[in-house]
């Protein structure tokens, strides 16, 4: 059985979770704009890299307290 994390959900179109397979982590990203999005990581330091690109502090100006929220949920997976 794979342990699944949900890092948000806001709605049921707008989330990202990740599925903990062995040593394989499935990060997948639904949104109401781009459907759904999956990467496939080998590493916890390689998501973690993908998650600080693709989460900037320049796209969190004044919701800095949201960025900070995705990051420890990221990194408690």
């Amino acid at each position: 059985m794979f342990k699944k994390h949900e890092i948000y959900k806001t709605d049921k179109y707008n989330m990202l979770t990740v599925e903990v397979q062995g040593k394989t982590l499935i990060v997948r990203e639904i949104s109401d704009q781009w459907g759904e999005d999956c990467h496939t990581f080998v590493s916890r330091p390689e998501m973690l890299h993908w998650a600080e690109n693709r989460f900037r502090p320049s796209d969190f100006v004044g919701k800095e307290d949201e960025l900070a929220a995705i990051m420890a949920a990221f990194k408690e997976v």
